[in-house]
């Protein structure tokens, strides 16, 4: 499910069949690197869109949780479990963060959510059949850690 009108309609009917947010982490600059930030969030919302497509009816797919890179970690590590605060007194036992920003692993222990890394790739140049070959395997294993982790 996703942030639309008509997934919120159907979670509200079917909430306790639905446990786990996936909240991508999107980070934004207007420096040099603002075009290869943006890549890497347009990368994130493939695969998480095609995790969102295959496990529909099981999980809710919000909108990214948008940070500065300029801002401190410890400011973004605040805010990100305010918001899992949140997503779990509405009933989301597992919260899943998505990011290809390699800050977070710094703290990973610190979160009150699942942190799922993913490498970056650069897809300005692709064929548009190996960026469908690199979704799938991306995607795959996205899945089977987060099966992993619901058993």
């Amino acid at each position: 499910m996703k942030w639309t009108v008509h997934d919120v309609d159907m979670y509200e009917k079917e909430k306790q069949y639905i446990d786990t947010a996936v909240l991508p982490l999107l980070p934004l600059t207007f420096s040099e690197r603002a075009k290869l930030v943006a890549a890497d969030g347009e990368f994130m919302q493939l695969i998480t869109n095609e995790i969102e497509r295959q496990l529909k009816g099981r999980l809710f797919l919000l909108p990214s949780f948008t940070y500065f890179l300029s801002e401190t970690l410890d400011a973004c590590v605040e805010r990100l479990n305010d918001w899992t605060r949140e997503l779990k007194e509405a009933g989301m036992s597992h919260v899943f963060y998505v990011t290809t920003d390699q800050k977070w692993k710094e703290a990973k222990q610190e979160l009150s959510g699942a942190l799922f890394f993913l490498p970056s790739v650069p897809f300005e140049h692709m064929d548009e059949s190996y960026k469908q070959q690199i979704v799938h395997e991306q995607t795959s294993k996205l899945l089977n850690a987060f099966i992993s982790w619901w058993m």
